[in-house]
């Protein structure tokens, strides 16, 4: 293609710079705002670009095509968000959280809620389903939420005297309310209620998947 001609990019030559990291970033960055906005089925190169402020060439010479930049964004964006949420349990203050309430409470302000991911993670999710070669991506994100939500979850459920005896189906339970709710609070942004019923939701599943440790002797 002459893009790709003119960028200088040939297959497997790529070269990682700084200059060609920001580059990635910026477009990875436009990438999610567009996508979000438009849709993956109705964006253009060209609508990437001029949100990034780069010409068809700097594209090229990133990504062989959209679909390759839809799950660059899906990817980048998931590890981000992984990574927030490690930081955010790290501070975790255990003093602070006497019962199941107070766990959920610390556990919710530390998994972000973002609407512009929202509508990309659900669109990569469907386009996922219809290509099994896509399937595992969507097993890996969520062992790996649940790798880096359980070990906050399960010591600070032990200091308040609960065990969990399956982690695993308690970390799918949650992915699955958190995936949920999530629709529901961006559906109607100023309903409290909403909310609470989701932090509600919450702590019922936490508890439904613990059970109070057995006190020694």
């Amino acid at each position: 293609m002459a893009d790709r001609t003119n960028a200088g990019a040939e297959p497997g030559a790529r070269r990682v710079t700084k200059r060609r990291a920001e580059t990635r970033q910026r477009l990875l960055q436009a990438a999610l705002v567009v996508f979000a906005e438009e849709g993956f089925g109705r964006t253009t190169v060209d609508q990437v670009c001029a949100r990034a402020g780069y010409t068809r060439g700097a594209f090229y010479s990133n990504f062989d095509s959209l679909d390759e930049l839809f799950l660059a964004v899906w990817e980048h964006w998931s590890t981000e968000l992984i990574t927030r949420m490690r930081e955010a349990f790290e501070a975790f203050e255990q003093a602070a959280v006497k019962d199941v309430e107070g766990v959920v409470a610390h556990m919710l302000r530390a998994v972000p809620m973002d609407e512009d991911w929202y509508r990309v993670s659900t669109e990569f999710t469907a386009h996922a389903l219809r290509n099994p070669q896509l399937r595992q991506v969507i097993v890996e994100r969520e062992q790996a939420i649940s790798a880096s939500l359980m070990p906050f979850l399960l010591t600070a459920l032990a200091a308040i005297g609960r065990t969990v005896p399956d982690p695993g189906a308690l970390g799918q339970a949650l992915v699955a309310v958190h995936d949920g709710t999530a629709l529901q609070c961006f559906s109607e942004p100023g309903n409290a209620a909403v909310q609470h019923r989701r932090t509600t939701l919450f702590t019922h599943v936490v508890t439904a998947y613990s059970t109070e440790s057995r006190q020694q002797s």
